[in-house]
């Protein structure tokens, strides 16, 4: 196999990859999304420990129309809070597949939260704000390598 000769594009039209001549603003928006998606998974687990350890730590507002168990809720936080984190790892390891996976997680976890609204209504939004973050810098660094 040959090798491609040297690239004749200018800086702004060469693409940006990991490794090597990366543009700040990629490195950042990756570092960013990473340590968001760590950030919400740990606090999914702390908000999930007070629902299974305690179940009657969250008041639930009469006549919501997703009514569940507290329990219930707190598992699937579990499970959504330790994914993310996960995910976030391998985001910072530039694993091709952790964007998109990273994406659907937080989009899960912005419904999940959404849904658990009325039990804990600033922890939710908090947590719906930072998804929201990590699915926009998911979304937009390297777009042009992808």
């Amino acid at each position: 196999m040959t090798s491609p000769g040297p690239d004749t594009r200018s800086e702004d039209e060469a693409p940006m990859r990991y490794g090597g001549d990366v543009s700040p603003w990629v490195r950042g928006l990756a570092a960013f999304a990473a340590i968001m998606m760590m950030t919400i998974g740990v606090l999914q687990v702390l908000a999930v420990l007070a629902a299974i350890i305690r179940n009657q730590f969250f008041v639930v507002t009469p006549n919501y129309a997703f009514q569940l168990d507290v329990t219930a809720w707190g598992w699937i936080h579990l499970l959504l809070g330790v994914l993310i984190a996960i995910s976030g790892f391998f985001v910072t390891r530039g694993a091709w597949w952790a964007r998109s996976v990273g994406v659907a997680l937080a989009a899960l976890s912005l419904v999940d939260n959404f849904l658990f609204m009325p039990y804990y209504p600033l922890w939710a939004m908090l947590i719906i704000a930072l998804d929201v973050a990590v699915i926009w810098a998911l979304c937009v660094y390297g777009r042009e390598q992808a």
